[in-house]
């Protein structure tokens, strides 16, 4: 029994040492956060600080004014008034129709305004937050096999790639789809490392996280990170074939729980799919958010929305032209150099080289998503290429160190000009891009040119003089020259108001379009009663918050401005609210909003419309829930004549606005029953009534 006694108490404090040297470990580790390691460089996580507090001034630079997508703004309102919408992510807090995304991100922005309260910020907190928390990831995923200065340049790559930037502020869940790819990456790339099963699953619950944001684009990814997997882990073929096969089925259950759950549900009990065809979340993901996205109109697997890109014309060349160009592929001549070059330097590693691993994990995501987004005749946004950002960083960061190296050993005559070449070729194409802007800064791109020339000639005295002191010139010459071009359009992102339904950076360019598209969106309101103070306002881009219009209306821009000397803008100037019924899907102005708080006579929605812009402007100028008959594109079935029966006989809906825009009307046979039926509510064109008593 005396081996159970407590050990004496030792005047010294010997007793506590233990408990002393686990304080001073955890006091050690807490200041290695911001110190860094003793091993590390000494400027290696001051930089890193640096680049994260820049990071976090970009995103979230005067944040207060920038609006995001009503879209999506309106379905995290509707969360915050419903547990029912938020589960199933639905537009409207009476939950009769869903997005055409799974909630995964909603859920994000909808905690934080369930704590914090609802308005602008709150929900571009989380979004500034992932963007942040995706360079701090990619530093620690770079540095690991490459190195300091490789993870440096990644980090920086990434915080300056302008569409990371301007999704980064706005609330359209790509933000979020980045981290978690990141995150599954970082799983995979562990599990490689170690032979691990926990972290291979840990990896596949991420993409399955990822894919509950915004479903199949997750998965472009997966191909790469089988291959990976199975080619460079260090373990038996059969050990690696049953892990991936667990890894499987975690991805399979953390992508499917939610999208089983709903479809159990019978439709009767929850909203429909919004951008289905059948009511189902599986139609959702072949149809609308699968197939539909690549094939377009020519998809056989359900909706396919309207098809519409906002990117170009489909082709091989789409994220080279006037539109996409400046948005991502600034620094994609570089990285294709660097990744070619990177992989012939790692030609006789082992087969578990954990450099080779990562460059064919960062090739691989980037050749997936641009052959993906490239050739996609679907519905198109140029921010879906942010995606892009994290492997274009990597492999700049990580093949252009290598290339740096192998420069400096003299592996060959062939090398001497392989750094050269990749720094020519992308200042060459951001001369190219700048050359589009209309004059926009037009003293960029022959600083570029020089930064370029210096780059160079200051690489070959070091390579044929062994004048080491040229080394430093030549990196910080070559720093302006991939960067400049990138950054100054990030600046002009930052500094602008978004467009919150097709966020792009950067000034107008010729043939196309920037500084937030010039594709306006819907156009919000006013704030709903009970949003913060300082939250009120129309958006100018889409998206509630944002310019302040006058108390009782809501003027807006469809277009966005940009910054600097160029702005793009389209449209007029007025919001879709506040235009008369009938316009384009059944808008409504603020005052016939009013009108319709003023007799809504109990009912549970204050009105139908034909589409979710239309009605997610309603909601969140009037803080009540609005039927959207017919989904993003007006083409959903959600609103049956026997369901609108259904609805006006038990008093949960009253008014209906009918409307007549070609691609975004009203379901024929309802409107002829309304017209037949309501009654016409005469101030205001479009509008009609109904009661218990028109229905027969």
């Amino acid at each position: 029994m005396s081996t159970l006694a407590p050990p004496p108490v030792q005047l010294d404090g010997s007793t506590h040492r233990a408990d002393a040297v686990t304080r001073r470990g955890l006091g050690e580790r807490s200041r290695q956060v911001f110190t860094g390691r003793p091993e590390d460089p000494r400027w290696a996580r001051p930089t890193l600080w640096a680049i994260l507090l820049l990071a976090t001034a970009l995103y979230a630079w005067n944040l207060s004014t920038v609006s995001g997508n009503s879209f999506y703004d309106a379905a995290v309102y509707s969360g915050t008034k419903s547990w029912k919408a938020f589960f199933f992510g639905a537009l409207d807090s009476g939950s009769f129709i869903t997005v055409d995304k799974p909630p995964f991100a909603l859920w994000v922005m909808g905690i934080s305004a369930r704590i914090f309260g609802y308005g602008d910020w709150q929900l571009l907190l989380p979004m500034v937050a992932a963007g942040v928390g995706s360079v701090a990831l990619l530093y620690c995923m770079v540095r690991r096999p490459f190195g300091h200065a490789a993870a440096t340049i990644a980090a920086l790559v990434l915080t300056l790639t302008p569409i990371t930037v301007a999704i980064n502020r706005d609330t359209n869940p790509d933000p979020i789809l980045v981290l978690l790819m990141l995150l599954g990456a970082a799983g995979l790339m562990k599990a490689v490392r170690t032979a691990r099963l926990a972290p291979l699953v840990w990896s596949g619950i991420a993409i399955g996280c990822a894919f509950n944001t915004k479903m199949m684009q997750a998965y472009i990814v997966l191909p790469v990170f089988f291959a990976v997997y199975l080619f460079a882990t260090k373990a038996s073929l059969g050990k690696r074939l049953r892990h991936l096969a667990v890894g499987t089925v975690a991805l399979l259950v953390a992508s499917a729980w939610w999208m089983v759950i709903v479809d159990l549900i019978p439709a009767s009990s929850r909203p429909y799919i919004g951008g289905s065809t059948d009511n189902t979340v599986w139609n959702l993901v072949l149809g609308y958010n699968g197939f539909g996205r690549i094939f377009g109109s020519s998809s056989s697997f359900g909706s396919t929305g309207n098809g519409a890109s906002f990117g170009g014309t489909a082709g091989i060349g789409r994220l080279f032209n006037t539109i996409m160009g400046g948005q991502i592929s600034w620094l994609i001549p570089f990285a294709a150099i660097a990744l070619v070059g990177a992989l012939v330097l790692r030609g006789r590693a082992p087969r578990t080289d954990l450099k080779r691993a990562s460059l064919l994990l960062w090739g691989g995501w980037l050749v997936l998503h641009y052959l993906t987004f490239a050739l996609a005749e679907g519905t198109f946004h140029p921010y879906y290429v942010t995606a892009m950002a994290p492997a274009i960083a990597a492999l700049c960061g990580a093949g252009g160190v290598a290339l740096y190296h192998a420069f400096r050993r003299r592996d060959g005559f062939t090398w001497t000009w392989v750094l050269p070449a990749a720094i020519v070729a992308s200042a060459l194409w951001s001369m190219v891009l700048l050359g589009r802007t209309s004059g926009w800064n037009g003293w960029l791109a022959p600083v570029i040119g020089l930064a370029a020339a210096v780059a160079v000639v200051s690489l070959l005295i070091v390579r044929f003089t062994e004048r080491g002191r040229f080394a430093g010139l030549a990196v910080a010459a070559m720093v302006v020259a991939l960067l400049a071009g990138p950054a100054a359009y990030s600046v002009a992102a930052a500094a602008s108001t978004t467009n919150g339904t097709n966020p792009t950076a950067g000034p107008t360019v010729s043939g196309g379009m920037g500084g937030g598209g010039g594709m306006g969106g819907a156009s919000s309101g006013q704030r709903p009663s009970g949003a913060p103070s300082g939250s009120t306002g129309s958006s100018s881009a889409g998206g509630p918050g944002g310019s302040g219009a006058p108390s009782g209306s809501s003027s807006s821009s469809t277009g966005s401005t940009s910054s600097g000397s160029s702005t793009s803008s389209s449209g007029s100037s007025s919001s879709s609210t506040s235009q008369q019924g009938g316009g384009m899907g059944g808008s409504v102005s603020s005052a016939e909003i009013s009108y319709l708080l003023k007799n809504q006579d109990g009912a549970e929605w204050l009105v139908a419309v034909a589409t979710d812009q239309t009605a997610a402007s309603i909601i969140l100028e009037s803080g009540q829930p609005v039927i959207s008959m017919g989904g993003w594109s007006g083409s959903d079935n959600a609103m049956t004549l026997s369901t609108l029966k259904t609805l006006v006989k038990e008093g949960k809906l009253h008014y209906i606005v009918i409307s007549t825009d070609s691609g975004q009307g009203t379901n024929s046979a309802i409107a002829t029953w309304v017209k037949a039926h309501g009654t016409a509510v005469s101030s205001y064109s479009g509008l009609y009534r109904l009661d218990a008593s028109d229905v027969s």
